[in-house]
């Protein structure tokens, strides 16, 4: 494989879904692959099966599983085919193997302008449904999720499934104050949106989408990525534009943010996170809200980007909100967003625990960064490691009790950086394994002997602290270094690499002379072709005692009340994640500051609390009622019913805020994770005293 053509990534996958951004002549006509688009189908297939991580065959099961991944990716709600319809396409299920391989596309070609069709009549029925006046009475109830529903036997049937969700809509909308006049021209007008989105549709897309309806059958962090999109995809990375700092694709009908950039406005803001929907934007302070519902994202993005200096208002509801919840508002200032503000913060909190004064030190760190290219340099260069040596050297010159090091919401980074970070707080020794999907193993270990800091140390994670988060958490557990307080994070334990297609599909090709439009233009080669990106799985994390971080993460010492079940969030909740496995134990010593008489210790303190402290008790009923709604299956079309259930959603999504990392002093006592963590960190402390 070149390497010079590779780029590795540790964080979680971001891939985008963007649309090319040239403005073409929109119509139903049926779309058709291109030369190209076999081209890359073909390459790609063989590409993934002889470099990727996880060994698979190309054969009926895989074909089987491919169609379906793909009727999913089309029409996943079965809000728009039929039984008969489906059925009819059945006779692709598995023929799909060869044609990966051939670069046959008529399959997924024929489905998709199909249900372009479909979308066209649908829109139809929607804005006649529109005219009649709304009943708010019914004793009727609207099923949110239909992916495990019985396809529709007719179209009668399906006009009564889209009554419902319309009136759903409208019934949303009613309880946010809008008049039935209001709600019907906010509903028109989003659907004629749907409308426009799905005739925007361009032979590229479908392809896109194919794509990784075979990919997202592999694994969850594979993907193929359109030139469009690819362009995109390098632009955020390089973090050179002015706006929000968020990572966007569409999810369904909706905007959803993939990924909160380290240092932009959205993540100081510390209002939005990941897989929260964008549901409106407004510009500066008095601007209307746009109901962006149904948009393309790069339609959405040309809303959401802007000036630096200027004011965008958003509409944010996450994607696990039971239905009803009020959008939550959002005011940000735009910035241009530089990778290289995301750095760690420090600060000594003075705490008053148990009649008992202590000082602790705050270690804030969003991501793990390295300046590359100034390190090969030799000079001076900013690292995550360097950032917090003189934090904790500070905090030993003012005399701390103990360290807290905040990992939530961290989502990986460079490893080196979680190799050396480690290497603050462990003698010399091995961090992390990895290995090819040959099987070779290798050991990554810190090479310094220095201990910068040897007194008491606390991890606090969530279940988005990612992949080389959890190279560090599992190393300081591992060592029996420190304690690891809140969720089991995300349990991302593998490595991806950034393929460049063009630079395997071009070859220079002489030509007598390059023609555009018939035209002579005076070049003497071709203009070489755009083909996209592929980033692949390639290798695997593991643990110094030999197991993986794939799937199970990092579990913590002791567990905080959470709003997520183990496996409804994380690499765990992916179907195609790569399986737990281990490889042999390392050789290393433990420091053993930590072992199981002292967790059983600080565990029983912080169960005592949870018995007697009024917002840790609240927390646990809110979260758990939280919950249960969260999972409600249906809800009710009546206006008064779904009155009451609102009232109660918005005030248990209270009790998901205080489990939320806080963006500044203002809004940290809200932040019981964090409260609770130093508590406990107190506790530890008094221990080890």
């Amino acid at each position: 494989m070149k390497k010079s053509l590779l780029i590795t990534f540790l964080g979680l996958s971001s891939f985008l879904a963007f649309s090319q951004t040239e403005t073409p002549k929109y119509s139903y006509d049926p779309l058709q692959p291109s030369a190209s688009h076999s081209k890359v189908q073909a390459f790609v297939t063989q590409f993934l099966n002889n470099y990727h991580y996880r060994k698979f065959v190309l054969d009926d099961s895989l074909s089987s599983k491919i169609w379906s991944s793909f009727i999913d990716n089309v029409d996943g709600s079965k809000a728009y085919f039929t039984k008969s319809e489906i059925e009819s396409f059945e006779k692709y299920r598995f023929s799909i193997d060869e044609a990966m391989l051939s670069g046959e596309l008529d399959a997924p070609f024929e489905v998709f302008n199909a249900y372009r069709l479909k979308y066209k009549n649908r829109h139809a029925y929607i804005k006649a449904f529109l005219k009649k006046p709304m009943d708010f009475t019914t004793n009727d109830t609207y099923e949110v999720n239909r992916t495990t529903s019985p396809w529709a036997k007719d179209e009668k049937e399906l006009d009564k499934v889209w009554d419902k969700i319309i009136l759903s809509q409208a019934l949303g909308l009613k309880l946010s104050g809008s008049t039935d006049s209001a709600i019907v021209a906010t509903l028109s007008k989003r659907y004629d949106m749907y409308e426009s989105r799905v005739v925007k549709w361009r032979a590229e897309d479908i392809f896109q989408t194919f794509m990784n309806s075979f990919t997202e059958i592999i694994d969850p962090h594979t993907s193929y990525m359109i030139p469009s999109s690819a362009a995109q995809f390098n632009i955020e990375m390089s973090q050179s534009l002015e706006g929000i700092g968020a990572t966007l694709r569409n999810e369904g009908d909706y905007v959803m943010i993939v990924d909160v950039v380290p240092g932009g406005p959205l993540f100081k803001s510390g209002q939005g996170s990941k897989n929260d929907y964008i549901v409106g934007v407004a510009q500066g302070d008095e601007g209307e809200f746009q109901d962006i519902i149904g948009w393309l994202t790069d339609d959405a993005v040309k809303l959401i980007r802007g000036k630096k200096g200027t004011v965008v208002r958003l509409k944010l509801l996450s994607s696990d909100a039971p239905t009803g919840t009020e959008p939550k508002l959002l005011r940000i200032v735009r910035e241009k967003i530089k990778l290289e503000e995301a750095v760690a913060q420090g600060e000594i909190i003075d705490i008053k625990h148990d009649k008992k004064e202590f000082k602790i030190g705050v270690i804030d760190i969003p991501m793990f960064y390295r300046d590359f290219e100034d390190a090969r340099k030799g000079g001076d260069f900013q690292s995550t490691t360097k950032d917090v040596k003189k934090f904790l050297l500070d905090f030993e010159e003012k005399g701390v009790d103990g360290v807290l090091i905040d990992l939530r919401n961290n989502g990986g980074g460079s490893l080196t950086e979680a190799i050396n970070l480690s290497g603050l707080f462990i003698p010399d020794g091995p961090v992390v394994q990895r290995r090819t999907g040959r099987g070779k193993v290798d050991v990554e270990s810190d090479t310094d002997k220095e201990t910068v800091y040897a007194g008491p140390l606390m991890i606090l994670q969530n279940r988005f602290s990612a992949s080389a988060s959890e190279i560090f958490a599992g190393a300081i557990q591992d060592y029996k270094r420190g304690v690891i307080v809140g969720e089991r994070s995300y349990g991302k334990g593998t490595v991806q690499q950034l393929v460049d297609l063009d630079q395997f599909l071009n070859s220079p090709r002489q030509a007598s002379r390059g023609k555009d439009n018939g035209v002579s233009t005076g070049v003497g080669f071709e203009a070489k072709e755009r083909f996209g990106q592929l980033k692949l799985t390639t290798e695997k994390f593991y643990r110094i005692t030999g197991n993986s971080t794939q799937l199970k993460g990092v579990e913590p010492d002791l567990t905080l009340p959470s709003p997520f079940n183990a496996d409804e969030m994380g690499e765990s909740s992916q179907p195609t994640a790569l399986p737990y496995d281990e490889v042999e134990e390392a050789s290393f010593v433990k420091t053993n500051n930590i072992n199981e008489k002292i967790i059983s210790k600080l565990d029983s303190k912080f169960q005592s609390r949870l018995k007697s402290d009024e917002a840790l008790k609240e927390l646990v009923i809110d979260l758990e009622e939280y919950k249960s709604q969260k999972d409600k299956k249906e809800y009710s079309l009546n206006y008064e019913l779904r009155k009451k259930e609102k009232e109660e959603n918005e005030s248990n999504r209270k009790a998901v805020k205080k489990t939320t990392k806080s963006s500044g002093k203002s809004d940290k006592e809200e932040d019981l994770y964090l409260t609770e963590t130093e508590k406990i960190l107190c506790d530890l402390i008094g221990l080890l005293k």
